[in-house]
């Protein structure tokens, strides 16, 4: 059950609100993240989830806070590998995505996303399953993971439904190994087994459990690094269809016209649109048969690449019945996972924030983040609120200071009632009326967050 806060101002607040609407203890409950003895859990979790609002480091969060319990109790509550953390990020999700379709017409097509972004951990290095993976900006190896994300999206608003901090399925890639000391009938077993698979292994994995949860949407969304027909001929298998971004490669075919061409040979072959169309050409081929033998159609559209006019993007799509501007505007949703990233890493300081060396220290706090990046796209979908989600997030923390301000005035306030009492005044209407006098000489803007 939640606990109500010690001040009830704290209840207009946006982390309380949330708290409470999503009954986060609860689920907390549901995912086995519970103690033994001590401090409650939902206390514990409220005061890790709250660190990015108060814009403080956790240390200096436990000095100067009156928290009740110390730097030990929330390092052995984010360590636990029977914690299943992933079951807690489904259930907050779903529950947020299951808001969010009430406001959302039937029309629309609600899609899910999967892409992978850097975890770096590059000053590490004896951090639990550490590896060197790539990194598709700087076109570098470097230390960390790489954070296999899937995420729901209706084109409005983005929900992270699972991840996977992914090691490498290479020995030698490897620079940490598993702990020994790990149960290995533990959740936490499970996640470092999964995270020493291929990425589409893993893939399959987190859709399957988001299905299982009862999340659908009519299409998987990603990008060229996933795009192999063995890929999309899988995905076909969970009854969505793919629509994806193509790279030209030399060793996977597309059949068309009785032959079977590479993407840029099939480009070359088509006749393209006249002047400066956006959509240079589009055609049906296959990529491959259903276990029934029957062959599987799939749609390319080439687009003009705007960054570079003499180029050409190619785009894939599953469902042949869809028109060209239909698979490029879907496409153009997978967009909201990189603005999802973006802020998870400069706003809410995922990999920043703590810097503990076991994995399941990092899953959870991961986790932790994502549940942010929830609170903040719902209150941005409830209230329709123009603002991005890096300014809501800003406004967030102003919110939060507003609180402390205003009950730091509250307590001089009391202070001065109760010397007002030890004195010898007795008569209590002359006591509030010289608060009354106290409160009018103060500045404006003090006396109006008072009224609030």
């Amino acid at each position: 059950m939640v606990r109500e806060p010690e001040h009830q101002d704290q209840l207009q607040s946006m982390v309380f609100a949330f708290f409470k609407e999503y009954k986060i203890a609860r689920l907390l409950k549901q995912s086995n993240i519970t103690k033994q003895a001590g401090v409650t859990v939902l206390d514990v979790f409220r005061f890790i989830f709250g660190l990015v609002f108060a814009q403080r480091s956790l240390n200096r969060c436990l000095n100067q806070s009156n928290v009740g319990f110390g730097k030990d109790t929330v390092y052995r509550f984010l360590n636990s590998p029977r914690h299943n953390w992933r079951r807690f990020l489904l259930l907050l999700s779903s529950s947020a995505i299951q808001r969010m379709t009430r406001l959302t017409s039937d029309d629309r097509a609600d899609v899910l996303i999967v892409d992978d972004s850097l975890f770096s951990r590059n000053r590490s290095k004896k951090v639990e399953l550490l590896a060197r993976v790539y990194d598709h900006v700087s076109h570098k190896f470097v230390r960390g993971f790489r954070m296999l994300t899937l995420g729901w999206s209706d084109g409005n608003s983005f929900v992270p439904l699972a991840f996977s901090l992914l090691s490498s399925e290479n020995d030698r890639n490897r620079l940490r190994h598993v702990e020994d000391s790990i149960d290995k009938r533990t959740c936490g077993y499970k996640r470092r087994k999964e995270s020493m698979q291929k990425a589409t292994d893993a893939l399959f994995e987190l859709l399957t459990q988001a299905q299982a949860m009862g999340v659908t949407a009519k299409y998987l969304l990603f990008d060229s690094w996933f795009a192999y027909p063995a890929t999309i001929l899988k995905v076909l298998e969970h009854s969505m269809h793919v629509v994806c971004m193509l790279k030209a490669m030399p060793k996977v075919r597309y059949e068309h016209e009785g032959r079977h061409v590479t993407l840029k040979e099939l480009y070359a072959a088509l006749r393209k649109r006249r002047g400066r169309a956006k959509t240079l050409a589009s055609v049906i081929v296959t990529i491959g048969r259903y276990t029934n033998g029957a062959p599987v159609p799939v749609k390319i559209v080439f687009v003009r690449d705007r960054n570079r006019s003499r180029q050409w993007l190619a785009l894939l799509s599953t469902d042949t019945n869809l028109s060209d501007d239909e698979v490029i505007r879907i496409y153009g949703k997978r967009w909201d996972i990189e603005c999802f990233f973006k802020v998870s890493k400069s706003q809410l300081r995922l990999a920043k924030e703590l810097q503990g060396r076991t994995y399941d220290q990092m899953f959870a706090h991961t986790t932790v983040v994502f549940a942010r990046y929830i609170m903040l796209a719902t209150a941005s979908r409830n209230e329709q609120d123009p603002r991005t989600i890096g300014v809501l997030f800003f406004d967030c923390c102003d919110e939060l200071d507003d609180i402390r301000f205003i009950d730091a005035i509250r307590l001089l306030m009391s202070l001065l009632r109760s010397a007002l009492q030890e004195t010898d005044l007795t008569d209590q209407g002359v006591i509030d009326m010289i608060i009354e006098q106290f409160i009018t000489r103060l500045p404006s803007p003090i006396k109006e967050r008072l009224a609030a």
